[in-house]
């Protein structure tokens, strides 16, 4: 997870997982849509689930 990842997962997360595929877009955009915070911690889910493996 690089640091303009981290920053866009808190700026506009939607756009921090933007390579990891639709359905990991779809799922931050729709949890963004419920409040910024979970967006934020679903980009960031998202984010470092993908890096450990």
């Amino acid at each position: 997870m690089s640091c303009l990842q981290v920053l866009l997962a808190v700026i506009f997360p939607p756009l921090a997982v933007i390579d990891r595929g639709c359905g990991s877009i779809l799922i931050v955009f729709l949890l963004t849509c419920l409040g910024w915070v979970p967006g934020v911690i679903g980009a960031l889910i998202i984010l470092n689930k993908n890096e450990n493996h």
